[in-house]
């Protein structure tokens, strides 16, 4: 139990904090095509699910899937990962728009600015971002290389640079989707990584040593370890244990907090 208690307060006083790490792709002549139809098609079929979304009036994921999802895998030949994603993707592209709506970010309903936002639907440009997950993408960070799914097939060896400590992170922390990203004629994969840090003021726990506050018999303890008389009537003390050894224990509070802890 001790120790469960311990792990459960470590991890409490831990914030796990997302971060993106960019890398650089390097592809052959032929896996940069191949990287660059498949974001073509992945983005000609999100503007034509957000047409659907927005005649239909529908952007939510599972009912705009029932819309388009068949369509999708069949015209743009897109795996059911990537079919998947750009569903999620248009819905995700609504969402903030009616977010920006409703903070205002686009002027008060009426306004030419608003009106240009809700009349039409999302379009998304040939060379947007598109997410992938795990089963989409694989990782040889040590190689630095990467398996990536495209329109064209599996793309393997896909070179890649990124700094010694955006490596380290990356082998570390990684997790949850990245997004192909094509910029000025570069590639680019955005990796997510979860990183914990410490909460603000949290403190480590403490780990009692015999070191820090070894055990201390009492006088007649000591009497009857030098052979003494260890008194007439009278035991030593029976002194808290744990584990069945003696263990003194810091001194606590009321508030069960140990001395000199807030």
């Amino acid at each position: 139990m001790v120790n469960i208690r311990r792990a459960v307060v470590r991890l409490c006083s831990l914030l796990i904090v997302k971060l993106v790490v960019q890398v650089r792709l390097l592809p052959t002549p032929v896996q940069a095509a191949a990287l660059e139809a498949t974001l073509r098609a992945c983005n000609e079929a999100a503007t034509w699910a957000s047409g659907v979304a927005f005649e239909k009036n529908v952007t939510s994921n599972f009912a705009l899937r029932e819309h388009t999802y068949r369509q999708i895998k069949a015209r743009w030949g897109l795996g059911a990962q990537a079919a998947q994603h750009v569903i999620k993707k248009t819905c995700d592209a609504y969402a903030t728009l009616q977010a920006g709506l409703k903070a205002g970010n686009l002027g008060r309903p009426g306004s030419k600015r608003y009106r240009r936002a809700v009349e039409k639907p999302i379009a998304f440009r040939p060379q947007g971002a598109q997410p992938y997950d795990d089963r989409m993408l694989s990782w040889q960070i040590d190689q630095r290389r990467i398996s990536i799914w495209t329109t064209a097939g599996r793309v393997k060896d896909v070179a890649f640079t990124a700094a010694p400590e955006q490596l380290a992170t990356l082998a570390l922390h990684r997790k949850g989707e990245s997004d192909l990203v094509c910029r000025n004629g570069m590639w680019f994969l955005n990796a997510t990584c979860e990183v914990p840090h410490p909460r603000p003021g949290a403190h480590a726990p403490h780990q009692t040593t015999e070191e820090e506050h070894p055990i201390r018999q009492t006088p007649l303890e000591e009497a009857a370890a030098q052979g003494g008389p260890a008194g007439q009537g009278h035991q030593p003390q029976d002194r808290e244990t744990c584990g069945g050894r003696g263990r003194t224990h810091r001194s606590r509070d009321r508030s069960g907090r140990p001395d000199g802890h807030p």
